[in-house]
């Protein structure tokens, strides 16, 4: 597993994460046995990063990534975790010094340790990025000793760009994928430029890049896929990354031939994401132990030709982009 910066945290990370999503919830039934034999299968192949939130399940992913890690005991991965959705209602005037506060209290307790590594602000509203005073709160928080290190996680390019105009903010965790070019248009010049960490979700745009994902595949009811596919719940642009389905697996069946052979879709999706030099870490979901073992092969696959680098961006162009493109 090769490794790289998380920007001026100085952390060295695997390139390849675990996210924690599918085992807190929303995606249909993952046990939490399941679960943690997917993390520990990830650990096992050399990941150091996992990325969590206090939302997911309601702290159940925070509780059963602090179990593994207990129960593993050595050297301890870099935990990143979320704060803020907890809110009802999700507002700006809801972003205040207290709040967050509280909702790291909160994690530090799901997650069993005095300090987290890193909080990252999750999917605030926009206005959210225009008030340093809150900012301001959160270098309190790393002045208490709460938290090492604060970023965000954005829906946009636009609330990317801002939020590292803060210095204190280290780190920013985006949607980057074949079927979401857009970051490395701009923001990721400017995130080399000033050493920002950029953490890559939703890289499998919610498995459609799996390459397993039919016309016919059912999803359960509880499962995001199902009850999000129009942003019922929260941004639609984090199921599917916002493509239209049918538009998606039209892109998919043309990305096939592109496959080097014995190569997973999956595993060559992360790979093109990490041809790129701001890339951190990309941070896809598992469901199993073998989800979690191909995800951490795509950092020993051999590079993409320059041809196919080139097909991709044809097909996002023709396909894809007048969907996503300026949205997000």
């Amino acid at each position: 597993m090769k490794k790289r910066q998380l920007g001026r945290t100085g952390a060295q990370i695997s390139e390849i994460g675990f996210g924690a999503w599918q085992i807190g919830g929303s995606w249909g039934d993952v046990s939490e046995a399941d679960g943690k034999k997917a993390l520990n299968a990830a650990l096992d192949a050399g990941v150091t990063f996992i990325d969590t939130a206090d939302v997911y399940g309601d702290g159940r992913s925070e509780k059963i990534i602090a179990d593994v890690l207990k129960s593993r005991g050595g050297d301890r991965p870099f935990v990143a975790t979320k704060a803020g959705r907890r809110l009802s209602p999700h507002v700006a005037d809801g972003y205040t010094g207290a709040n967050i506060e509280a909702f790291i209290d909160r994690s530090l307790k799901n997650l069993e340790v005095d300090t987290l590594d890193l909080v990252q602000l999750h999917c605030p509203p926009t206005d959210v990025y225009y008030r340093p005073e809150f900012f301001g709160e959160l270098d309190g928080l790393v002045a208490k000793g709460k938290i090492r290190n604060y970023g965000v996680s954005v829906e946009r390019v636009e609330e990317a760009l801002k939020a590292i105009e803060y210095p204190g903010v280290a780190t920013v965790q985006i949607i980057y994928n074949i079927f979401r070019q857009r970051p490395h248009d701009l923001f990721f010049a400017e995130a080399i430029k000033k050493n920002i960490g950029v953490i890559v979700r939703v890289p499998l745009a919610s498995g459609l890049l799996s390459g397993k994902i039919t016309r016919d595949t059912a999803f359960r009811s509880d499962d995001h896929r199902n009850f999000n596919r129009h942003g019922e719940a929260f941004d639609v642009g984090e199921t599917f990354a916002g493509v239209p389905f049918e538009v998606a697996l039209q892109a998919v069946d043309e990305l096939r031939p592109l496959l080097p052979a014995g190569v997973a879709m999956s595993t060559f999706a992360l790979r093109w994401i990490l041809l790129q030099q701001a890339v951190s870490v990309v941070i896809p979901g598992a469901r199993n132990e073998e989800q979690a073992r191909s995800n951490a092969a795509a950092s020993d696959l051999a590079g993409i030709s320059p041809e196919n680098r080139a097909r991709i961006v044809e097909i996002y162009d023709r396909l894809v982009k007048p969907h996503v493109h300026q949205r997000w």
